[in-house]
C-alpha cells in the first residue's frame, strides 16, 4: 500500500494513505506523549487531557456541538490513551470527510479546559477508575507491568490515581499540554477515500502556526531481575485471574518478528498449544492467550487467563510446561507455517479498515520515527525458521526472566513460589 510522508516547517508529520475499494475516510492525530512521560504527580494526566479535548473549543462550545456535528454523519470517533502515545481520530463517510478533520483538528489544536469542566470530568473518571478496579480481567494487566517495572513511570497505571485526579489544577494541564502537544510531537495520519492534495493543504493551513518544542524526555527501563517474581491482589472474585510471562524485547529488535510467531504457537488462537491444553483437553479457562507487549526499550511475551480458584495452580503448571517445552524442541514445518499465515492473513483483513490503516502508519511514525510497509513485515514473518523459534524460547524462557501477576482471593503465595519455575 502506497503512502506519502510530508512534514511541516514547524516539525509536525503528516501521513497520507490512499485506499482502493473504500468509501470511508479516517484521520487520526497522535501525540507523542502518553503515561510514561508523567512525573509522580502528574500520573494520570494525559489520560484527564483525553477526556477534557472532548468538552468543547471556541467554535464548538461543549460536548454536545461535537458529538451532534459527528454523529448526524454517522461517524465513529474517539481517543485513547497509552503509555507512550495519546490519539483521536473519526472515521466518516467520505463525502463528510472535511467535517471529520475540522473537528479533530479542532479538538486537538483548540481545546478550552474549562475549569468547570474539569470539575465535572474529575467525577466521571472517578467512576472510570471504579470501573476498572472492578474488572479484574483489565486490571491484572497493570499489576504485570507494575510487576515487571515497578517503580518507574511505565509500570503506573495509565488512568492515575484518585489523589491526584482529584486535585488537578487547570494551569496543569494548561502547562502540560504546552510541553508535549507541539508540533514536532504530533503526527496527523489520513487513510481512505480522500483528495490527496486538498488534505495536504487544510493541514498544512490547520497546523502550521502550531509551535515546535522540546521532545518528551522518557526515563529508560533498567531490567534487573534475578529470580522469579510474584505479585498477588487479594480481592473476592469469582474467578483467579493471572498472568504468566517473562520479559523479552523491544519494538525495533531483531527478533521481534520471531517472538510474534512465538506467540501466536503458544496461545495466539484457537488452535494454539495454550488454548486446546487449557481450554479444550481440561476445560480449566473460558479465555487463554499469549502475546507480546513492546515499548522503546523492553517488552515481554504473556499468557493470561481466568480460572476457578482451586485450579491456579495446576494452569500455571500447564502454561510453564509449554514454555519450557517449546524451548526444548522445535516446532513442526506445518505448526510454523499455521502461525505465520495466520499473523499475515489477520494482517491483510485489517487493511480492509481504514481505521486501521491509519493506526498502522501513524503508530510506526509515531513511536520508531521510521515506517515498515505491510510488504516487509510478511516478509520478515516469512523468514522466520524453527531454529528461530527455539533459539527465541530459550533466550526468554528463563527463571531470572519470569513473573506472575494474580488477582483473586489468594494471601499465600509460597505454594505459587515453588512452582514458579522454567
Amino acid at each position: 500500500m502506497n503512502y506519502k510522508k510530508t512534514k511541516l516547517k514547524n516539525g509536525l508529520r503528516l501521513i497520507t494513505v490512499p485506499m482502493k475499494g473504500t468509501e470511508t475516510a479516517t484521520v487520526m492525530i497522535m501525540a507523542g506523549v502518553g503515561s510514561r512521560c508523567e512525573t509522580e504527580k502528574e500520573a494520570g494526566l494525559s489520560h484527564f487531557i483525553e477526556h477534557m479535548f472532548f468538552k468543547g473549543t471556541q467554535r464548538r462550545p461543549n460536548t454536545l456541538a461535537i458529538s451532534e456535528e459527528l454523529d448526524s454523519v454517522g461517524g465513529e470517533f474517539n481517543a485513547f490513551t497509552s503509555k507512550d502515545t495519546t490519539a483521536y481520530y473519526a472515521k466518516v463517510d467520505s463525502k463528510h470527510f472535511e467535517t471529520a478533520l475540522d473537528i479533530i483538528s479542532d479538538m486537538y489544536l483548540n481545546s478550552k479546559i474549562a475549569e468547570e469542566e474539569i470539575k465535572r470530568e474529575r467525577g466521571t473518571i472517578l467512576q472510570e477508575l471504579s470501573m476498572y478496579e472492578d474488572t479484574p480481567v483489565r486490571v491484572i494487566n497493570d499489576l504485570f507491568e507494575n510487576l515487571l517495572y515497578k517503580k518507574s513511570p511505565l509500570g503506573w497505571d495509565i488512568i492515575g490515581y484518585k489523589k491526584n485526579i482529584e486535585a488537578f489544577k487547570r494551569k496543569d494541564f494548561i502547562n502540560y499540554i504546552k510541553r508535549f502537544y507541539v508540533a514536532n510531537n504530533s503526527v496527523v495520519c489520513v487513510a481512505g477515500k480522500f483528495n490527496e492534495k486538498e488534505i495536504i493543504h487544510k493541514i498544512k493551513k490547520y497546523f502550521s502556526k502550531t509551535k515546535a518544542d522540546g521532545l518528551p524526555i522518557v526515563e529508560k527501563i533498567k531490567e534487573k531481575q534475578s529470580h522469579p517474581e510474584l505479585k498477588i491482589k487479594y480481592k473476592k472474585t469469582d474467578q483467579t485471574h493471572l498472568i504468566l510471562g517473562v520479559r523479552a524485547y523491544d519494538y525495533n529488535h531483531r527478533d521481534r518478528f520471531v517472538l510474534s510467531v512465538l506467540a501466536v504457537i503458544l496461545g495466539g488462537n484457537m488452535s494454539s498449544r495454550l488454548f486446546i491444553k487449557v481450554r479444550e483437553r481440561r476445560g480449566l479457562a473460558y479465555s487463554i492467550k499469549t502475546g507480546k507487549e513492546d515499548y522503546c526499550d523492553c517488552g515481554y511475551l504473556a499468557t493470561q487467563a481466568g480460572v476457578e480458584h482451586k485450579n491456579l495452580e495446576k494452569t500455571i503448571e500447564i502454561i510453564l510446561k509449554e514454555y519450557k517445552k517449546i524451548a526444548s524442541a522445535k516446532v513442526n514445518q506445518k505448526e510454523l507455517q499455521k502461525a505465520k499465515d495466520y499473523i499475515k492473513g489477520k494482517s491483510l483483513m485489517n487493511f480492509e479498515s481504514s481505521d486501521e490503516v491509519a493506526m498502522f502508519f501513524i503508530e510506526q511514525e509515531t513511536k520508531r520515527k521510521k515506517i515498515m510497509p505491510m510488504e516487509d513485515i510478511i516478509k520478515m514473518v516469512d523468514k522466520v525458521t524453527a531454529d528461530d523459534i527455539l533459539r527465541v524460547a530459550r533466550d526468554i524462557f528463563k527463571p531470572e526472566k519470569l513473573n506472575l501477576a494474580v488477582i483473586g482471593p489468594h494471601k499465600n503465595g509460597k505454594k505459587l513460589e515453588k512452582i514458579l519455575n522454567l
